[in-house]
């Protein structure tokens, strides 16, 4: 049983794992932690280009959380611009009960992939 608590206890203590962001970008709200990677709607900007993201809604940095009303002063959220792709393709398929009418199309959302380098309050 003192394994679990000191297992527990070390995961804690690491400051990456503590560390989140919550902001908004391209009309959606993401949670961000730092050295991953994530998928969001197409950015204008190259690949390999750093981009930093100021709507900052919440940051917690250890044990400090820090809310914006609506926004955080002075937060930063720095990006990496890994590459640009293309999502999974989706059907969309419309019928008309007992009118012999029937459309199917196909959709795939244009995404750019972001690494999340640093996330700063200010």
């Amino acid at each position: 049983m003192t394994k679990t608590s000191s297992t527990s206890s070390s995961k804690s203590s690491s400051g990456k794992e503590d560390t989140f962001a919550i902001v908004e970008a391209s009309g959606q709200q993401f949670w961000l932690q730092p050295d991953r990677y994530y998928d969001i709607d197409r950015l204008k900007a190259n690949v390999d280009e750093e981009i930093s993201l100021e709507k900052v809604l919440l940051v917690k940095e250890g044990g400090k959380t820090t809310v914006g009303k609506p926004y955080v002063k002075g937060a930063r959220v720095q990006l990496k611009v890994m590459e640009h792709r293309r999502g999974s393709k989706i059907i969309v398929y419309k019928m008309r009960p007992k009118k012999k009418t029937r459309r199917k199309n196909g959709h795939r959302q244009e995404l750019t992939r972001v690494m999340v380098q640093s996330i700063s309050a200010g």
